[in-house]
């Protein structure tokens, strides 16, 4: 369903998903681009500092404008769905769910990222090529 012929409320629902994982993605580049102690910690961790660090940065950078361009809006959740699927996961098998002391703060933000991706994905279905209009 393109924004034009979306509900309103739908489309309110979509940019409030959209703007939520956006905010988040690029709130954590910061540390992980300066390379922060606890970003250091955490790819070091799971095996993959410096490169997957900075590597998922530039993922979350391109999945953030994506998902705030109309048109791309589904390749952009894609994009987070994969990278906080990773997150996800290495938070349940590697890292716990707190990592240094955050109270579980970084494993809570990859899950709302998650999920609004996951339910702005599902709003703007049928723009996926090739499959979108027979998944509308």
């Amino acid at each position: 369903m393109s924004e034009m012929r979306m509900p309103l409320g739908l489309n309110i629902l979509s940019w409030v998903l959209r703007a939520t994982a956006a905010v988040i993605l690029l709130q954590t580049l910061f540390f992980k681009f300066t390379a922060a102690p606890e970003s250091v910690y955490i790819f070091t961790k799971v095996g993959a500092e410096p490169w997957g660090r900075i590597g998922s940065g530039v993922v979350e950078l391109i999945a953030a404008v994506l998902i705030l361009t109309p048109r791309f809006t589904w390749l952009g959740s894609i994009l987070a769905l994969g990278v906080m699927a990773g997150a996800i996961l290495s938070h349940l098998t590697i890292l716990g769910i707190e990592v240094q002391g955050d109270k579980g703060l970084l494993f809570v933000l990859a899950v709302i990222v998650f999920v609004s991706s996951a339910v702005n994905l599902v709003l703007h279905r049928n723009a996926i090529p090739l499959v979108g209009r027979r998944l509308a």
